[in-house]
């Protein structure tokens, strides 16, 4: 039996160390075909792109493995693998984004270029998983990722909904070992920003967004605190953004009943 054939892309670009640890991974359970940003997309959200062109071009930074490096973002990424490079191939099985240096937990997922790629997989019906690691670090440790990385993905592979993309945070590496996984909903938080004004060499107005990250949750069943607790986080996510709840109420109030 063919091994499953897993896409492997990020959004910190093609030379990252966390793509490299996701490819080691996926290796050791199918075949690998990477198509990744030639330089950092993050925070590029679901971005694509519409009024420049597309520039791709084969790489051999990792040995053994089919790889492509494209002028796009995380999305693109996947629209041009699935469309152009493996149009005449067999379409991927599974869809892996990472693993991301840095939280992709709760509102972020929105700004996340690395969920991005993930959702954009679920679109076309294909399971995808966004994997980031709570570490910021350019040289974070992944070592203790290892073995939640392969289990999720196996679980995956076994069966998913049609539509659902998984956003998985994995606590940074501490002195306690992982403590599971824990399939929780996004933690209702914000990020407050701030804009500083500065100015440049030549006396020009600029502005640095900084800020801080508020989280209004106190439940026990959201990433948050499951990676506040040392958890796996495992949040099942959909492109549907339609607010279901509100369309009685909107019907109602308007007399459009």
């Amino acid at each position: 039996m063919n091994k499953p054939l897993i896409l492997v892309t990020n959004d910190d670009g093609i030379t990252s160390k966390g793509i490299l640890h996701l490819i080691t991974l996926m290796k050791e359970i199918g075949e690998v075909i990477v198509v990744a940003p030639d330089r950092p997309q993050s925070g590029m959200g679901h971005a694509i792109t519409v009024n420049n062109f597309l520039r791709v071009t084969k790489s051999a930074i990792f040995e053994g493995v089919r790889a492509y490096e494209c002028s796009g973002t995380p999305a693109d990424c996947v629209k041009i693998a699935r469309h152009s490079i493996l149009k005449n191939d067999r379409q991927p099985d599974l869809v892996v984004s990472g693993v991301n240096h840095g939280s992709n937990s709760s509102i972020s997922i929105l700004y996340s270029g690395t969920m991005s790629a993930a959702i954009e997989a679920a679109i076309e019906s294909t399971p995808a998983i966004g994997f980031s690691l709570c570490d910021f670090s350019h040289d974070a440790d992944f070592s203790h990722t290892d073995e939640m990385v392969k289990k999720i993905t196996n679980l995956v592979l076994k069966g998913m909904p049609s539509g659902i993309a998984l956003n998985v945070n994995i606590p940074k590496k501490n002195e306690e070992e992982l403590k599971g996984i824990r399939i929780c909903r996004q933690a209702n938080s914000k990020w407050a920003e701030i804009f500083e004004e500065r100015k440049d060499p030549a006396d020009r107005p600029y502005y640095w967004m900084t800020g801080s990250f508020v989280n209004f949750d106190n439940g026990e069943d959201n990433d948050e605190w499951a990676i506040a607790n040392n958890y796996v986080s495992v949040v099942p996510c959909q492109y549907d953004l339609t607010a279901h709840s509100a369309i009685p109420v909107l019907k109602k109030g308007w007399g459009l009943d």
